[in-house]
């Protein structure tokens, strides 16, 4: 009798573990998730559909995640154009704190975001899905994230285009971009900034699918939950 009972309760163990997975999918993990790096760009190149199109783009990977309760925004700047004001990446993403897909804080304000206290690295700068982003030494790179922002969170003024033409071109401009696992380009350069490293170039400009993967990237950019 003992024997038959130990059997039960294993047995019955068993099924509630299967029960508790089926009640809690993995995606439950990145319910509280609060930031993360595209796992996919667009795939246009700069031609983001404007701040509306990867702000909608931030919310419909959250969605699939099981994040898509809060209200996301990409981490871009727009310059002045068209008697239009600046849009600074930093006044778009709320007070914070911010936590990736594992639950680690990368930062608690957007003060501390755009400071050397910030935690973001190439182990904590995930996609949405939890996962690492290639970076320098990986095929392919894609630690080319687009941001359009200096390193205070600030949108560049009009001129030299930054943004690829405020996120609705890939044919014409250049766009500033930051490493997410903040590595230079050369074994004796500095860690490059996570939010404005270098512009991005190529034979088309810098602003097109085929330019952006040319120098590491792959048209990613940052999400932020605002609430």
């Amino acid at each position: 009798m003992p024997y038959k009972l130990a059997t039960v309760s294993r047995h019955l163990a068993c099924v509630a573990v299967l029960t508790i997975g089926a009640a809690f999918p993995a995606s439950a993990q990145q319910a509280g998730m609060t930031f993360f790096v595209t796992s996919a760009g667009i795939g246009n190149g700069g031609n983001l559909g404007g701040l509306a199109g990867a702000d909608n783009h931030c919310q419909t990977l959250a969605q699939a995640s099981g994040a898509g309760a809060k209200t996301w925004r990409a981490y871009l700047s727009t310059q002045p154009a068209d008697g239009k004001p600046a849009i600074n990446a930093k006044d778009r993403i709320g007070a914070g704190p911010w936590t990736n897909a594992k639950g680690a804080v990368i930062a608690k304000t957007v003060a501390d975001l755009h400071s050397g206290n910030n935690q973001l690295t190439k182990l904590s700068a995930l996609s949405e899905k939890g996962d690492v982003i290639n970076g320098r030494g990986d095929t392919p790179n894609r630690h080319d994230v687009l941001t359009g922002s200096q390193a205070d969170g600030m949108a560049f003024a009009a001129g030299d285009d930054r943004t690829c033409k405020n996120w609705t071109s890939s044919t014409q401009g250049a766009a500033m971009v930051g490493h997410s696992d903040r590595i230079g380009l050369r074994d004796d350069e500095p860690s490059k900034s996570w939010n404005t490293s270098h512009p991005s170039r190529g034979n088309d400009g810098g602003c097109s699918q085929t330019d952006l993967r040319g120098t590491g990237g792959d048209g990613l950019f940052y999400c932020f939950a605002t609430n």
